[in-house]
């Protein structure tokens, strides 16, 4: 039987091992921490009533829903001033059910991980990059494979027969590309790892290493980042292993039949947002330089690793 452990809202349960459960995956185990609901709000300032007609925004769960609200709500609501119209946004706790909102055309625009991207463009879904996050003057991410301090674990082979957090199915740097290591070490994955566990958040995935509750994980370096320089306590017990090269950085998307005449507003006010007081000091917080066109962005290599590992 398979183990299963929940965590509700910030409380870790400590138990790893304590609970028993059925799961589809052969060797992996759901790590909950959200109920299965959808987490949904309104950013919506009171002179912006008038208009009904709203912008839905689907939020994929790379962090948990506090930080994911934290991160972006501000974002949101300069986002809802500037269209004059409220934004409603939508949470799911994996990155397929947030790509499926936006096939079903119950969302307008999304923030996913690349990996979620990839995974949209080999399937032909009808999905297109809207602008992309300037970061540190960068376009491009890494996958961090992190462990605890004081474990002795100093490569990624360190890491056979231990437990492993993984983050989403869909996730490039807290998933494939743990995959493709394995594969890529010769290794078979069935077995490699001890036991395996989603935690459907980075954040989540980084706290489960720092508390001893798994010995490894991969991770968004962009998440890692942020949360080293807001709340380095969080981080004091974790050390990087090993970083990836280099992979095209997480995009905001939209569905591709939303009117052409928002497509063009929303890129407008994205490309802008660094000249003006207010947009510049929001975006400061959120350790962003700007947005931009994706124009120079490369995905090929996750595309080639998710082809590697037969994804």
């Amino acid at each position: 039987m398979l183990k299963k452990i929940t965590f509700i809202g910030i409380i870790i349960l400590l138990n790893l091992l304590s609970y028993s459960c059925e799961d589809k995956h052969a060797n992996d185990t759901d790590l909950i921490f959200i109920d299965e609901n959808s987490i949904q709000d309104s950013i919506h300032e009171s002179d912006n009533k008038k208009n009904d007609k709203s912008l839905e925004v689907a939020i994929a769960a790379m962090t948990s829903p506090n930080e994911t609200y934290s991160y972006y709500g501000q974002l949101l609501q300069y986002i809802s001033k500037k269209i004059n119209k409220p934004v409603h946004i939508v949470q799911r706790k994996t990155y397929d059910e947030v790509n499926q909102l936006l096939i079903d055309g119950k969302v307008d625009i999304a923030f996913i991980c690349s990996g979620a991207y990839i995974t949209a463009l080999e399937k032909k879904l009808p999905i297109e990059i809207l602008t992309i996050p300037i970061i540190d003057k960068k376009s491009y991410y890494h996958a961090y494979l992190i462990a605890n301090s004081e474990s002795s674990i100093l490569e990624f082979k360190d890491l056979k027969n231990k437990n492993f957090a993984y983050t989403d199915p869909l996730s490039n740097t807290g998933y494939l590309y743990a995959k493709y290591l394995i594969k890529k070490n010769n290794y078979n994955e069935k077995d490699f790892f001890a036991k395996t566990i989603f935690t459907y958040g980075h954040d989540y995935a980084i706290q489960a290493v720092e508390r001893k509750i798994v010995d490894g994980a991969c991770v968004n370096s962009l998440i890692f980042d942020y949360i080293k320089k807001k709340y380095p306590e969080r981080i004091q017990n974790v050390k990087i292993v090993q970083k990836s090269e280099p992979f095209g950085i997480p995009p905001i998307v939209v569905r591709k039949n939303l009117d052409s005449s928002i497509k063009t507003e929303l890129r407008s006010i994205f490309s802008s947002i660094h000249l003006d007081s207010i947009g510049a000091n929001l975006l400061k917080k959120l350790l962003i330089d700007k947005y931009s066109e994706p124009k120079n962005t490369d995905y090929s290599s996750i595309l080639e690793k998710s082809k590697f590992v037969g994804k």
